[in-house]
């Protein structure tokens, strides 16, 4: 009897370590099917299968959340739904960076808020809006003097350090006016996004780096949408310093002025809202 019971318990075992294979080798197939079917999807309509799939909705508490309701006219212009996203978004974000201050700066709520709502909201068409090649932020009260290039900055992303680093006042002047097309948290983050999505291979950075490939060849072989760019006084100048500025400079005005761009330049507004996969809040 005793030796029957020991088969039983082997068999039992042996039963049970199938079933896990089976889930295990069934997982695999289902997430090898789902990526060939998404990546059908992406060729046809250039965007993720999904953005937000979540099992819990995380929340700011009471005090963070009225930052957003006062402080960040984005979140605003959202419906019910996207705002509870949106504050998961946020929440996550803050979670999974290290903030540091500077030269006496505390770090308070409405820094990690805003900084993190900004780059929410220029992810927040992204599947991943981690920003992975940021670990930690970095902030500065005023001006701070880098060694990048011996020079005093408004703000910087370092890959290296994994840090995006920013000027709190500039910081702030970004956001008094939502119509000037200059925005230093909206400019730094564009650069530290580009930079992850060259590194990256989720879908949502092989849509942005490819679509701005798109964007540089149409621009190469269309000399007059090129010096119309160039001469057009609606982009700032420091544009067409490299491609990385030129990015960052033509996201500073997507955000902030989404009709005068698409009036002006249609082709590449079309472009950028597709590297984004802006399709909210009237954009």
């Amino acid at each position: 009897m005793f030796f029957v019971f020991i088969n039983k318990e082997a068999d039992l075992g042996s039963t049970i370590l199938i079933g896990i294979l089976l889930v295990f080798l069934i997982g695999i197939i289902l997430n090898y099917v789902f990526k060939m079917v998404e990546m059908v999807y992406v060729m046809r309509f250039r965007k993720p299968l999904y953005n937000h799939f979540y099992l819990h909705l995380k929340r700011l508490d009471k005090s963070q959340k009225r930052i957003l309701d006062s402080k960040f006219s984005f979140y605003q212009k959202l419906n019910d739904k996207s705002k509870r996203h949106f504050e998961h978004r946020v929440r996550c974000f803050i979670n999974d960076k290290e903030f540091i201050g500077r030269a006496g700066i505390i770090i308070n709520d409405e820094i990690r808020v805003l900084i993190s709502a900004t780059a929410v909201m220029l992810t927040f068409g992204f599947r991943d809006f981690y920003i992975g090649l940021i670990s930690k932020i970095v902030v500065y009260p005023t001006k701070f003097y880098s060694k990048t290039n011996d020079a005093y900055h408004k703000g910087e992303f370092n890959p290296k350090l994994e840090a995006l680093v920013v000027s709190w006042e500039d910081f702030q002047e970004g956001f008094k006016s939502d119509t000037d097309n200059l925005n230093l948290g909206i400019h730094e983050l564009t650069h530290a996004i580009h930079i992850n999505s060259i590194k990256e291979r989720d879908v949502s950075s092989t849509i942005f780096s490819d679509t701005f490939k798109e964007l540089a060849e149409m621009l190469v072989h269309d000399e007059d949408l090129r010096n119309r760019l160039m001469t057009s006084d609606y982009f700032r100048k420091y544009a067409f310093t490299n491609q990385f500025e030129f990015l960052a400079v033509i996201i500073e005005n997507f955000i902030e002025t989404p009709k005068e761009f698409s009036q002006h330049f249609p082709e590449v507004y079309s472009k950028v809202k597709q590297m984004l996969n802006f399709r909210i809040a009237n954009y």
